[in-house]
C-alpha cells in the first residue's frame, strides 16, 4: 500500500448486524472521490459481544485497506476513537457514527475540509439551515438542550457539538488530544470547544441526517456524563485560570469565616443569639469547647482504623486533619460537598482512590448514625420504662414550646419525623450491609444495566464494587467492628457532654440523673435530625430538637433556657470546627475551594458518588 492519506475510523459496539455494509459503502464512497490506495478504513471494536469481532477480521483478511482494532474491555467511544487515531496513517483522520445516519454524499466535503481547504478540524451540522434531518422529539429536545448549554457555557460557536460526522487533521488531533479528559460520548465535544479555544479552524457545514433505529434517555450517559462534562470543561476553562492557590485560599478562608455568622442569623433571630452568647457562662462555654476538641483525634483515630481495614496507612494527626477540612465543608457548602473534599485529600496526599475514600466515609457515616440512634433508643427505652411515654410524644411534637416560639415548635415537629427516619435508616443499612457481606451475589451489576446501556455504565459498575466491597470489610472483620464502634461511641459520648457543659453554663440545674437523661437525648435527636443537609450545618433543625426535647422532658427547664442552651452548644461545636479546619488547611496547605472543585471533577472523571 502506498501513502495513506486518510484515515476513516468506525468505533464499532455489538454492530454485527450492519458492520459489513458500513464498511464496504465507506470504502465504495471514499473511492468515488479519492484513489484507491490513498485511504483505510479502521474498524474502532470497542469489548463487542458479538460476532463484530469475527466479522471485522474477516473484511481486514480480504482487503488490506481494511483494519480491525479490538479491545477486550469498554473503552468508551473517545478511548476507541482515540487509540485508532494514535495507530492510523493518514494525515486526514476521519470517523462517523456506523449507523449511516448521516447522508454519505458528505463525506467528501467532510474529507476535503481537511485535506484541501486546510481546516484544522470540521464537522457535518443537524442544526444549521439548508440541512435536512429527521428530529424526533425524543431526540431533538435533548440534543437542543445540550447544544444549548455547551454554547452558554463553554462559549462555542458551533451549533451542533454531537453528529458523529467529524475530520480532524493529524497535527491538531495530537495537540488537543492530552488537552481532553473525557473518553466516552463527550470526547467529540470537548475537542471542539477546546480547538476553537486554542485558534484552530473550525468548519461546521449542514449535512442531511435520518435517525436509524431507536433512542431512549440514558440515565448514566445523559445526566452523569453529559451534564457534569459541561459543568466540569466550564470550571476547567472559564474558573480555573482565574483561581490560583492563593486566591482559592483567601475565599474559602473568608467562606469558613462568615458561614456561622451567616447561618444564625438566617436561621435564627440574630438578636436571641447574642443574648444568650452574652448570657452564657464564658469558663463554662470554654470548657465545652475543650471537651468538643477532644473528640477530633478520636475521630482521626477512628478513621485511621478504618483505613487500615480497607488497606490503606496513614497517621492519625493528619486524618484529624482532613476531617477538619471536610467538616468545614459542609458547613460552608451545600449538598455535604465536604464529603468530596476529605476524599480528595485522601486521593492527593495519601493515594487512596476515589471509591475507597467515599466508601471510608461511608463507613464513618453508617457508624455515626447506628451510635447516634442506639444512644437515642436506649434512653427512650429507659424513659418508656419509667412511664414517661407520653411526655415523649408530646415533646417530639413540640407541644411542651408556646406559640411565641413557632418557628422552634415546627422545626422541633419536623426535626422528630426526620430523626426516626434516619434512625431506622441507619439500621437497616447495618442490616443490608451484614447481609450482603456474606453473600457472593452481584447485585450492582443487574441494578446498573436497568438504568443504562452504555460503557459509562461498565464504569459505574467498577466503582460500586470498589465501594462496596471497602464497606462490607469492615463489617466482616470482628475486630474492626468493635474497635470502630466503641471509638464511635466516645466521640459521641463527648458530644453529649459537650452539650452538658453548655447546659450548665446558660444556668440549667436539674437532678444529676435527668441532667444526664435530656442531654443524651436532646443531643441523639438534635444530631438525627441535621443529617440530611435540609439547611447549612443543620442550623435550624438542631435547636428545635434539642429546645422541644429539654422543654418537654423537664419542666423545670425554660423554653428561653433551652434555646440558649441548644444556640450555644451548636455555636461551640461549629466554631470549633470552623477554626480547626481552617488551622488544618494552613498546616496541610489545602484550599477548600479547590479541594471542592477537585473532588467534584473526581467523582465523574475519577477512579470515582453522614453526619457529623
Amino acid at each position: 500500500m502506498s501513502t495513506v492519506d486518510v484515515s476513516v475510523v468506525l468505533p464499532a459496539y455489538n454492530e454485527e448486524k450492519t458492520i459489513r455494509s458500513t464498511v464496504e459503502t465507506t470504502l465504495a464512497t471514499l473511492e468515488s472521490f479519492l484513489p484507491a490506495d490513498s485511504f483505510e478504513v479502521i474498524v474502532a471494536e470497542d469489548g463487542c459481544d458479538d460476532r463484530t469481532p469475527d466479522i471485522a477480521d474477516e473484511m481486514a483478511a480480504a482487503d488490506d485497506r481494511v483494519r480491525h482494532f479490538h479491545s477486550d474491555e469498554r473503552l468508551g467511544r473517545g478511548g476507541a476513537l482515540e487509540r485508532a487515531f494514535e495507530a492510523s496513517h493518514g494525515d486526514t483522520l476521519v470517523y462517523f457514527d456506523t449507523d449511516l445516519a448521516t447522508d454519505m454524499k458528505h463525506l467528501e466535503e467532510l474529507v476535503e475540509s481537511i485535506r484541501s481547504e486546510g481546516y484544522d478540524l470540521a464537522t457535518g451540522s443537524r442544526w444549521m439551515a439548508g440541512r435536512e434531518a429527521d428530529r424526533p422529539a425524543k431526540r431533538g429536545i435533548p440534543s437542543r438542550g445540550f447544544n444549548f448549554l455547551t454554547r452558554l457555557f463553554l462559549r462555542s460557536d458551533l451549533r451542533d457539538h454531537q453528529c458523529g460526522f467529524k475530520a480532524f487533521d493529524r497535527e491538531a488531533f495530537l495537540a488537543l488530544q492530552h488537552e481532553v479528559e473525557d473518553n466516552h460520548w463527550f470526547w467529540d465535544t470537548e475537542m471542539l470547544v477546546k480547538a476553537q479555544r486554542r485558534g484552530f479552524r473550525v468548519k461546521e457545514f449542514a449535512v442531511d441526517w435520518e435517525p436509524k433505529g431507536d433512542t431512549k434517555v440514558d440515565l448514566v450517559r445523559d445526566v452523569f456524563g453529559m451534564g457534569s462534562q459541561i459543568l466540569r470543561t466550564w470550571w476547567e476553562l472559564s474558573i480555573q485560570p482565574r483561581v490560583n492557590r492563593r486566591v482559592s485560599l483567601v475565599a474559602g478562608t473568608l467562606l469558613s469565616t462568615v458561614a456561622i455568622l451567616l447561618m444564625a442569623f438566617y436561621y435564627l433571630e440574630w438578636e436571641t443569639v447574642l443574648e444568650h452568647m452574652s448570657a452564657a457562662e464564658p469558663t463554662l462555654v470554654l470548657a465545652s469547647a475543650l471537651v468538643y476538641l477532644l473528640s477530633w483525634p478520636i475521630r482521626g483515630l477512628r478513621y485511621r482504623d478504618i483505613l487500615e481495614t480497607i488497606g490503606y496507612d496513614s497517621d492519625t494527626r493528619f486524618l484529624t486533619g482532613a476531617i477538619f477540612i471536610s467538616q468545614t465543608g459542609n458547613l460552608v457548602f451545600p449538598a455535604r460537598l465536604g464529603d468530596g473534599v476529605r476524599a480528595y485529600v485522601m486521593k492527593m496526599r495519601r493515594d487512596v482512590p476515589y471509591p475507597s475514600g467515599f466508601a471510608s466515609l461511608a463507613i464513618e457515616r453508617v457508624f455515626d448514625l447506628l451510635t447516634i440512634a442506639g444512644l437515642a433508643g436506649a434512653v427512650m427505652l429507659s424513659l418508656v420504662a419509667t412511664g414517661s411515654a407520653d411526655d415523649i410524644a408530646n415533646a417530639l411534637a413540640g407541644e411542651a414550646i408556646p406559640q411565641e416560639y413557632a418557628q422552634y415548635r415546627s422545626a422541633a415537629e419536623y426535626a422528630s419525623y426526620v430523626a426516626a427516619g434516619v434512625g431506622l435508616a441507619a439500621v437497616a443499612a447495618v442490616t443490608a450491609i451484614f447481609a450482603s457481606a456474606r453473600s457472593d451475589r452481584d447485585l450492582v451489576s443487574p441494578f446498573v444495566a436497568r438504568l443504562s446501556d452504555d460503557s459509562y455504565a461498565i464504569m459505574v459498575v467498577n466503582v460500586i464494587r470498589g465501594f462496596v466491597t471497602d464497606v462490607q470489610s469492615v463489617t466482616k472483620d470482628s475486630k474492626a467492628f468493635a474497635v470502630v464502634g466503641s471509638t464511635s461511641l466516645l466521640i459521641w459520648t463527648l458530644d453529649v457532654v459537650t452539650a452538658m457543659v453548655v447546659m450548665g453554663a446558660v444556668g440549667i440545674d436539674l437532678p444529676l440523673a435527668l441532667f444526664v437523661t435530656v442531654g443524651f437525648f436532646a443531643v441523639s435527636v438534635g444530631n438525627l435530625a441535621k443529617v440530611l443537609p435540609l439547611s447549612p450545618g443543620g442550623i435550624g433543625l438542631y435547636e428545635g430538637a434539642f429546645t422541644a426535647l429539654a422543654v418537654g422532658l423537664a419542666p423545670g427547664i425554660s423554653v428561653e433556657l433551652a434555646i440558649a442552651a441548644a444556640v450555644v452548644d451548636h455555636a461551640v461545636k461549629n466554631v470549633v470546627t470552623i477554626v480547626g479546619g481552617l488551622t488544618s488547611m494552613v498546616s496541610l496547605n489545602v484550599s477548600l475551594t479547590e479541594a471542592v472543585e477537585e473532588s467534584t471533577d473526581a467523582r465523574e472523571a475519577a477512579e470515582p458518588v453522614g453526619q457529623e
